[in-house]
């Protein structure tokens, strides 16, 4: 498997995009990773990657979105994001997650990766805006890897995305145009109730395969932003058999597979928690991680961002807080925690719409990836491995962590439970797409 994937490395890339790829994200990622553990050691804390939505506004409207497409556009402009990055690159760091909103609707990204060649960019889009054109210049660069979000099915991510019946194809055209022009392409996926069935398939592996793409990421659908969609939740059942096979696909298919919630030996956790990384949002407010808009520092403030990170109460408690009560995600299980925490701090509810902190008091309990006793280790030797020197707790469940602790969020009957008395809270509803919401 692994002498398949060198030669699909060698045979269906660009050669010069992969030795980049493995000089800028692979040594230059590991040794920001060394320098995190060294400042660990400190009692310091800058996170080794940091994931930048550089922009609000999206093409699409997609089920479950956080972010304030809809409202006037926001974004980080080249001189921001040059202090950020250069701020960023000082302290070791040369990965970066770009975000948005959709990225490409920023103007100005093209030449942000050409001002920061020592720098590696990992891009989260539609894709509908990466035309060949845009393609070929990609290719030129070298330091980005466009990471292309397919959510199921024709019909269901037209629904799913919000979309006029041609969500799917305009999509699948960016990976296209992408493969054509010799990407490191990577396609990642929102599993959920509508497209579970579908897309967590050893075909749809095979598929991205045959289409010449390298790389995929199965994220877990999160309930959250003004129209949660709860009814699209995954059950822990569902979660652990995501698990179960992003694990035994590692070990056969010549493809990489990413996940972001688990160390080699299948103990869940959060990166959030652990300090690996935090989020900048479209405003420069620095938060816990995309999902969780509430700040209270900004890059925009005057003092050094290293600074900022240390001297931050407000990171610093989330990942106290985070870390004692689940290893899972705190805003999934237990957002009533959430919300008391940044009412505490008095944190800037950082959206547009003004309404993060009723959204969270709104939610009730869902699972998330933490199911004590259903840990899947590593298969592959080379997961594993990286895994256990790069991805892990970093020390900080064992600090925090007490399992007496953890409230189970979902009943053998499938009901949501209130994590303070342990009562059935509200159905878990599951629902594929096109049926009539409960």
């Amino acid at each position: 498997m692994y002498l398949k994937m060198a030669k699909r490395a060698l045979l269906e890339t660009d050669k010069r995009l992969v030795a980049k790829f493995m000089w800028l994200m692979g040594f230059k990622g590991l040794r920001s990773i060394m320098k995190h553990k060294a400042r660990l050691k400190r009692g310091e804390i800058f996170p080794p990657f940091l994931y930048i939505s550089v922009i609000n506004s999206c093409n699409l409207r997609c089920q479950g979105c956080w972010v304030d497409v809809a409202a006037k556009q926001e974004k980080i402009d080249l001189d921001a994001m040059d202090n950020l990055l250069n701020q960023a690159k000082a302290m070791g760091n040369s990965f970066f997650g770009i975000l948005g909103g959709e990225p490409f609707m920023h103007a100005d990204l093209l030449e942000i990766f050409r001002r920061h060649p020592d720098a590696y960019f990992q891009v989260f889009t539609n894709g509908q805006f990466i035309t060949d054109e845009v393609a070929k210049e990609l290719r030129k660069l070298g330091n980005v890897t466009p990471l292309i979000s397919i959510e199921g099915s024709e019909i269901v991510s037209d629904e799913r995305r919000g979309g006029k019946g041609d969500v799917y194809s305009k999509s699948m055209e960016g990976i296209q145009n992408c493969v054509n022009n010799k990407l490191l392409t990577g396609v990642c996926t929102s599993l959920c109730q509508s497209n579970f069935d579908d897309l967590l398939q050893e075909a749809w592996v095979d598929r991205l395969i045959e289409m010449g793409v390298f790389y995929t990421w199965y994220h877990i659908y999160r309930v959250v932003g003004p129209e949660p969609n709860p009814q699209l939740a995954l059950t822990p059942q569902q979660q652990y058999e995501a698990r179960k096979f992003v694990v035994e696909m590692r070990a056969k298919k010549p493809i990489a597979i990413i996940d972001a919630y688990y160390d080699a030996d299948g103990n869940a956790l959060c990166p959030a928690a652990t300090g690996f990384t935090h989020h900048i949002s479209p405003y420069g407010d620095i938060e816990p991680c995309p999902v969780i808009q509430f700040a209270k520092e900004s890059i925009y403030d005057e003092r050094p961002l290293k600074d900022v990170f240390n001297e931050s109460k407000f990171l610093s408690d989330f990942r106290d807080l985070a870390a004692e009560h689940t290893r899972g995600c705190i805003i999934l299980e237990r957002p009533d925690l959430l919300s008391d925490f940044a009412k505490k701090h008095d944190a800037k509810d950082t959206t547009v719409r003004n309404e993060a902190y009723q959204e969270l008091d709104d939610l009730v309990s869902n699972p998330s990836q933490f199911n004590p006793g259903k840990e899947v280790p590593e298969k592959s030797w080379v997961y594993w491995l990286l895994k256990k020197y790069a991805f892990h707790d970093y020390g900080k469940y064992g600090k925090h962590f007490k399992l007496e602790n953890w409230q189970p969020t979902i009943g053998p009957d499938g009901n949501a439970l209130n994590p303070e008395t342990k009562e059935p809270e509200q159905p878990l509803v599951q629902i594929k797409m096109g049926e009539e919401q409960a």
